[in-house]
């Protein structure tokens, strides 16, 4: 029966909870609500920071670029780390990094709290992104070691994505009522017990597991991606003061291209790669990948317009823009549970393309704001956008897991959400410099016309992720429960 057990090599558990005290599957609900924790966390920052993102612009003399390297500092980190992170889960032990990488976070979300400019801000985001990088792949690859059913996995990794959609519902109404209260320092509070009721629930209930085969340090591979996402953020963040063609910008994207040529160079010359290149000649791995990184890019840079055109062109206080954004995440967190349940019945084709649809369309009717759009509309808008970003995310959560040995677990885990906080990143990123690059008047009578190519940009990734699902979607997964498998015959 597909529940917790324990395993061989490749998600073996060496510690459990007493198999007396809680039947398989009980076990394995504990397990996955208290990593599905880590999810939550991540999600809660990225909502809450988002809505407090105005005020923190007023309070520490900040602008546009200023905002966006407030939100990515933690993204880049965050992305460049996650792979190293998966890979020292499968080799060190999967509870141990989650716990280290909790600890991190706490440690960096007091840091931000009490930071007194914004340059201060930025680098203890930087040390908060360096733990959460931790918690996600490790919690993840427990999760998937966890449900060797296939049927039950999908189910458990629709769970897993519905505690990020009840994170974004969360978010902004927290981030709102904290913002209005106690200003823009208590958005990051609220990550700190939270955290350590994470690491203690962990310490108890959380199981440990390693890969099949633990994999070696790759310190030039890792260095590598740091100097490309960061060389590559930094580009995209500083071009419209600097200018696209200025010899800042151009020497920031030649270190980014270099960078990557190099991994293409040197990751599939080591035995253990940080980067297993190969499996991007999966087209259903290739295609999950592609879809999370559009999908998310939508997502981050959803949260960034919105955030700055409800407070900053409505005039709204940061609790009624919260309440106002409201109707997205929670329709991402509706959907994401019904997406895991469609992909165990039929594969990831049905939500892939509808959440493509989903998107684009939200985002095309979005680039038609005025400073005077109904609520109604915005409402229904944001519906939208929550439908598909709530579908998106199981099914490329299920993609990238599904199609690699549970042995390297850690490793897709890091892959994918690597993709996932690239996509953060480039989203704030891009959206935010066309904004900056296009506003030539004040923001509260510039911003509607100066947002309209973020919101079309939105649109093309939401047709990038509709494209990416007709191409690489999986059929449904066979084996118990009425579902297919390649899971339960995968080998480590």
């Amino acid at each position: 029966m597909g529940g917790f057990r324990p395993r061989a090599a490749g998600g073996a558990v060496t510690a459990a909870p007493d198999p007396d005290v809680l039947p398989a599957a009980a076990r394995a609900g504990v397990v996955l609500a208290v990593c599905s924790l880590s999810v939550f966390l991540g999600g809660l920052d990225s909502t809450i920071v988002t809505i407090g993102l105005p005020e923190m612009g007023r309070s520490l003399h900040a602008g546009v670029a200023g905002l966006q390297w407030a939100a990515d500092a933690y993204t880049v980190t965050l992305a460049s780390l996650l792979l190293f992170s998966g890979a020292a889960a499968d080799r060190l032990g999967r509870r141990g990094v989650l716990q280290a990488g909790l600890s991190v976070f706490v440690l960096g979300s007091w840091l931000c709290s009490v930071a007194p400019s914004l340059n201060a801000l930025i680098a203890c985001r930087v040390v908060q992104g360096a733990g959460a990088s931790a918690m996600n792949p490790a919690a993840l690859s427990i999760v998937t070691s966890t449900y060797a059913d296939p049927g039950r996995r999908a189910r458990a990794l629709g769970a897993w994505d519905a505690a990020y959609g009840l994170s974004m519902v969360t978010g902004p109404v927290a981030g709102g009522v904290l913002v209005s209260a106690a200003g823009w320092r208590s958005v990051f509070w609220a990550s700190i017990p939270a955290g350590l009721a994470a690491l203690a629930l962990t310490g108890l209930l959380v199981p440990d597991s390693q890969g099949a085969a633990p994999r070696r340090p790759d310190p030039a591979g890792q260095a590598l991606v740091c100097v490309l996402l960061a060389a590559l953020a930094a580009a995209v963040i500083q071009a419209p003061g600097w200018g696209w063609l200025s010899w800042r910008t151009t020497a920031l994207f030649a270190i980014a291209a270099g960078a990557l040529a190099g991994l293409a160079r040197v990751e599939p010359r080591r035995p253990d790669p940080l980067i297993e290149l190969g499996l991007f000649r999966r087209p259903r791995f290739s295609a999950s990948v592609v879809s999370g990184v559009c999908g998310i890019a939508a997502l981050a840079g959803f949260g960034f317009i919105t955030s700055l055109y409800l407070q900053d062109v409505r005039g709204m206080t940061a609790l009624r823009a919260g309440l106002t954004i409201g109707p997205m995440p929670a329709e991402m967190a509706v959907c994401a549970p019904l997406a895991g349940r469609l992909i165990a019945r039929h594969g990831t084709r049905a939500p892939a393309v509808a959440a493509g649809i989903a998107l684009a369309a939200s985002s095309a009717a979005l680039s038609r704001l005025s400073g005077d759009s109904s609520t109604a509309f915005l409402a229904v808008a944001y519906s939208l956008f929550g439908i598909g970003a709530g579908l998106l995310s199981p099914a490329v959560t299920y993609g990238v897991m599904s199609s690699v040995p549970d042995g390297r677990a850690g490793v897709a885990s890091g892959i994918n959400s690597t993709s996932r906080q690239l996509g953060q990143c480039l989203g704030v990123a891009v959206t935010g410099s066309v904004l900056d690059g296009s506003l030539h008047q004040p923001i509260q009578t510039g911003f509607t016309a100066a947002a309209r190519g973020s919101w079309l940009i939105m649109a093309g990734c939401g047709l990038l992720v509709l494209t990416a699902g007709l191409a690489g979607s999986r059929p449904r997964p066979r084996g118990r429960h009425g579902c297919p498998g390649l899971l339960a015959r995968r080998r480590g």
